[in-house]
């Protein structure tokens, strides 16, 4: 009876490929069981079909799950065969899901494993009544069996947290991408700017820079290992000012951490030509992400000197995921670098993590000295790195306890008072709960895989009083936003009612987020940020939508800010735009022109 399905489960397969096939198909966290990304299977799958095009299973697992369905099967008396063979079909395949991850629970290290993927109530009451005798021949979960005759807990025990992933809901859910392509937030109580479009047509565009040199360039970066120079007029040079494309190593697929993910100039570019990237590379069957240094082409300032490419640093990956990928220089010159935590899910490397580990770079924030290395070693540590006389931990170190800093950004400070300056604002992407914002200062602990947010993780470690980490300024739960993406405290002169604001956003919600400062508590106060109603965008040349996936945010050599998101996650959807923020009710309307 090997693929024959009932007319639901049909339904569900058309749905699901229809789904895939269309720019507002749910695209919001792919993910295996491995915590690798999904992708095509190389062969043809025979058995669970409905995942022939993207998912987590090759054709000796998907022959693995025929074997199985046979042999529950085979358990079955015929009218149990006739009546149940589809959902066992539906409930086996579900390993071949593309967010196999997030239906089995496997991103929570706290808890073990599913043997069954999360369902969705009104499904599970279906299965239940029509067929829960087949639970017992698919799983081995004695305390799932024990609960066989009481629908409601057995239901509640197949449950997830995370309802927009159960199963079959993901499927269709307008949770996971309801405003695909026309986010525009309710107004009440919000703070409404526009937008104007600046660059379109990126392939997941995961940054955007400039070069501080005085020619008011602009460089964004693609997944994909692309660079394009922008000039001031926003034409785009049709050469690529970098190309590394052969050696980033990337998928097409939705859910793929890897790839170009960060870039910045030297302070001094003007006179050295230097430039830092930081990308991730394959070295036969090992993983690693590598910090490189380039210099600028002798004949083309709008080309990168692709043979001037110095390894500063490589290090391993033990999974494909949390890779980090920001790169800064501070006003004291070093270079930062922010690395992920090496992935899988809670960090479940040795004893505490990697991001309490002081001998490892992963889950930490690191500061080294570039600066003369032409003749000499490719980077020394700075004298007062916090950590250069403890003999067991690696002195590259500024700061660790970080899972998966994605964006961060220098303060540059109040334009007149220069209040504010050089604090570091870091969006630290959470596990399963929270999301947080954290203000990052020298030598300091940011509680990972202690704390998730403001609350307790790895209850054990969280209790132990000698960590004395540091809580984050802001944290929000998963029903505002699933994937933090940090932003800038805006310093422009367009928009001076911005100043002040920390400015930051949600990948998968797409929601436009701020943070302002209480001076006389301390305290940050949350305000979200919407798309202007009604005549506020009207002006030519402003827009009041924006693509659902925000993926980074920049500023201008003025201090104008700008956010990259995208209509369709994946590293070669050219469907990704760079957007600048503005603030309506103090415009110079003149500048925003087409």
């Amino acid at each position: 009876m090997a693929g024959q399905r009932g007319a639901g489960a049909t339904l569900l397969t058309l749905a699901f490929l229809l789904l895939l096939s269309r720019p507002g198909r749910v695209a919001s966290h792919p993910q295996c069981l491995d915590f690798k990304p999904p992708f095509r299977p190389p062969s043809e799958l025979l058995f669970c079909v409905q995942y022939k095009d993207f998912g987590c299973c090759d054709s000796t697992r998907d022959r693995d799950l025929l074997a199985r369905y046979h042999d529950v099967l085979a358990r079955l008396d015929p009218h149990s065969q006739e009546t149940c063979a589809s959902h066992v079909q539906d409930i086996l395949c579900q390993e071949c899901s593309p967010y196999a991850a997030h239906l089995y629970d496997a991103e929570d290290s706290s808890t073990p494993m599913r043997t069954i993927a999360g369902l969705c109530d009104d499904y599970c009451i279906d299965v239940w009544q029509k067929c829960r005798s087949i639970f017992g021949y698919i799983s081995g979960d004695k305390q799932l069996i024990a609960l066989e005759n009481h629908m409601g807990k057995f239901c509640r025990y197949l449950a997830l947290d995370d309802v927009d992933y159960c199963f079959p809901r993901l499927l269709s859910n307008t949770n996971l991408n309801q405003n695909l392509g026309l986010m525009t937030a309710d107004s009440e109580g919000c703070l409404q700017v526009c937008l104007v479009e600046v660059a379109n047509g990126l392939q997941n565009p995961v940054a955007m820079v400039h070069a501080n040199d005085g020619t008011h360039r602009f460089f964004v970066a693609e997944q994909v290992g692309l660079v394009w120079a922008y000039l001031p007029n926003r034409a785009r040079l049709e050469r690529p000012f970098l190309n590394i494309s052969d050696v980033v190593l990337t998928s097409p697929w939705e859910g793929d951490e890897r790839g170009f993910l960060g870039i910045v100039f030297h302070p001094k570019f003007k006179h050295n030509g230097k430039l830092y990237v930081y990308y991730s590379v394959e070295d036969g069957f090992d993983e690693k992400i590598r910090i490189s240094e380039f210099k600028i082409s002798s004949v083309d300032m709008n080309v990168v000197d692709h043979a001037s490419e110095r390894i500063v640093m490589e290090i391993d990956e033990p999974a494909s995921n949390h890779n980090g990928g920001e790169l800064l220089f501070g006003d004291d010159g070093y270079l930062y670098i922010f690395t992920g935590d090496g992935g899988m899910a809670g960090d479940p490397f040795g004893k505490f993590g990697n991001a309490q580990n002081m001998s490892t770079l992963l889950g930490k924030v690191l500061r080294i000295d570039v600066d003369n290395n032409n003749h000499g070693p490719l980077y020394r540590i700075p004298p007062d790195n916090p950590f250069v006389s403890n003999p067991k931990a690696r002195p590259e170190i500024y700061a660790y306890g970080v899972r998966n800093m994605w964006r961060c950004s220098f303060d540059r400070g109040d334009p007149y008072t220069k209040e504010g300056r050089g604090r570091l604002f870091c969006g630290d992407v959470g596990q399963n709960k929270f999301e947080e914002v954290d203000i990052v200062e020298r030598g300091k602990n940011y509680g990972w895989r202690a704390r998730e947010g403001f609350s307790c993780y790895d209850k054990k470690l969280c209790a132990n009083s000698s960590l004395d980490d540091v809580l984050p300024i802001f944290a929000y739960p998963h029903k505002m936003g699933k994937s933090v993406t940090g932003g800038y405290v805006y310093r422009g002169c367009e928009s001076p009612n911005l100043n002040g604001l920390y400015i930051f956003g949600d990948f998968m919600s797409g929601r436009l987020m701020s943070l302002e400062e209480n001076r006389k508590t301390g305290e940050w106060e949350y305000n979200e940020i919407c798309m202007g109603t009604g005549q506020t965008c009207v002006f030519p040349g402003l827009i009041n939508n924006y693509y659902q996936y925000i993926i980074s945010f920049a500023e201008d050599e003025a201090g104008e800010l700008y956010f990259m998101s995208t209509g369709i996650a994946t590293a070669t959807s050219p469907t990704g735009v760079v957007y600048k923020i503005v603030d309506p009710s103090r415009a110079n309307r003149a500048n925003y022109t087409p």
